[in-house]
């Protein structure tokens, strides 16, 4: 290094060599140095609008999608539609106050916030950021039940149009139970389950959400077929028909869970924040509003698309799951859910990456001094000169771990629309309307009881009493389910 001097050439030369001993210590360890790291010493950041956008629809367009077309038979031709708008302007009002919170204080350019519970500590203290962490670790766990669930349902289908196919359309011999497949999703998901975190996500992000467009059209394309063929169900105004094995009470429960349904299908501020805090900066809140606008309206075309064409095709009876008991096309319907296992395997680590990394941090902090926590082991990977990957022990066995506890509660919970009723019924009000806008009141000082405190306070009191509701229908759709043995569950 040259060192230079003037009147001052003492301070200078100091100045010189505290940054050479610095530079060291910073560096990632690839031998580039400091300019490889961000403004809080951490690797340096290098998402986009569009990688943002990517991840974020591969959250979001999962199984909610499927249960679209049900929930419009629940609903009908008038609130259906109207509850699939509002919910998506919600979403994307509340997302955008959410993404002004991930600095501090100055939105733009202030402390980083790394992930949803720490953000809500900044703002709102320590007691919200407990509870915060609870709602948002525990919904982070029953979205991987779920994707396990709706995963296995997509798999069993391919296995059964090859069946069909060799032995004829609704062969009885081609049931069989879904226990081997949640078992090959999950060794699948133990094994992807150590990519180390969300950054390294990109290409699995972007395989997914292709894949979620590719389903998503061709359920979108088999309900034009069936409507064309002119094959299709009865629909009306007000949805499912109170009738003989239908009663009023079935009709207003089916009502509530299809609105949890809705609001599960607009669910991703849960990991907001730990994506935003994968884009480059300054600034990161400007962009990441973009890319909200981009996947919000994305993602509720091709729903208004599913949902209502799916209701148009199949009407009252419209399934569950679209794609799942549809076999014409075969060789589309295989395709459509070969796409839908793709994404949801990805989808499962995106959401599980945050809880990963929490856990791992706390440990890593609990016990510093542990080898089996902290200590990565380098491995030569065969046929890459010079590239090596780390291996810690300690992510091996507790990432593995959870997957297997998800897998085996999957098991035993094989049953797919009230689940997801719950999930979106307990999670969408605290995560993507309480948190923001609480946050955003304290942000910018909102005086209680002005104008704009009673608006937003009225909008946080209609998302609760929806939620409420619906978690009211989803777990007496549970109750129902769990009648039925578990574990027990055939396809």
């Amino acid at each position: 290094m040259t060192i230079t001097t003037t009147n001052n050439g003492n301070d200078v030369v100091a100045l010189r060599v505290q940054q050479q001993n610095l530079e060291p210590k910073r560096s990632i360890g690839n031998g580039t140095g400091i300019e490889d790291l961000d403004d809080d010493g951490k690797p340096r950041r290098t998402g986009s609008t569009l990688t943002a956008s990517a991840h974020i629809i591969t959250v979001v367009i999962g199984s909610g999608v499927l249960s679209l077309p049900w929930c419009i038979a629940q609903l009908g031709w008038v609130i259906g539609p109207i509850a699939l708008a509002i919910f998506a302007y919600i979403t994307f009002y509340t997302s955008s106050l959410l993404a002004d919170c991930y600095r501090y204080p100055d939105p733009s350019s202030g402390k980083r916030n790394y992930n949803y519970s720490e953000a809500v500590g900044t703002f709102l203290g320590q007691r919200m950021k407990m509870a915060c962490g609870i709602i948002q670790y525990v919904n982070l766990f029953g979205y991987s039940v779920a994707y396990t669930i709706t995963g296995v349902v997509s798999m069993v289908a391919i296995y059964k149009a090859s069946c069909f196919n060799k032995r004829g359309s609704g062969n009885a011999s081609c049931t069989i139970s879904n226990i081997p497949f949640m078992i090959g999703f999950g060794i699948c998901e133990v094994i992807l389950s150590q990519i180390p975190n969300i950054n390294e996500l990109t290409l699995l992000s972007t395989i997914a959400t292709l894949m979620s467009f590719t389903y998503s059209s061709i359920g979108v394309l088999l309900s034009i077929n069936k409507i064309a063929k002119g094959n299709t169900g009865k629909t009306t105004l007000t949805g499912v028909e109170i009738g003989p094995g239908f009663s009023a009470a079935d009709k207003v429960w089916s009502t509530l869970t299809a609105i949890g349904d809705i609001e599960l299908a607009f669910s991703f501020s849960l990991v907001l924040i730990e994506i935003q805090d994968t884009m480059k900066g300054p600034a990161e809140n400007k962009r990441m509003k973009i890319a909200n606008l981009i996947s919000v309206t994305t993602t509720t075309v091709f729903y208004a698309l599913c949902g209502c064409l799916g209701y148009a095709a199949y009407g009252n009876d419209a399934p569950g799951n679209m794609i799942s008991g549809v076999y014409d096309p075969m060789w589309l319907v295989v395709l459509a859910n070969v796409c839908i296992v793709v994404h949801l395997v990805g989808a499962y680590q995106v959401f599980n990456q945050p809880l990963y990394a929490t856990i791992e941090s706390w440990s890593s902090k609990k016990w510093e001094n542990s080898k089996f926590i902290n200590h990565d082991y380098s491995v030569s990977i065969p046929g890459f000169k010079n590239k090596k990957c780390h291996i810690n022990m300690f992510k091996i066995v507790w990432r593995s771990c959870y997957v297997i506890v998800v897998t085996l509660l999957a098991m035993a919970l094989p049953f797919f629309n009230d689940i997801l009723g719950f999930l979106g019924a307990t999670g969408y009000w605290p995560l993507s309307i309480y948190f923001p806008i609480a946050m955003y009141i304290s942000r910018k000082e909102i005086k209680k009881y002005s104008l704009k405190w009673i608006v937003l306070q009225s909008l946080s009191g209609f998302c609760l009493i929806c939620s409420i509701a619906a978690a009211c229908g989803a777990v007496r759709g549970i109750s129902k389910s769990l009648a039925n043995s578990p574990f027990k569950a055939k396809s």
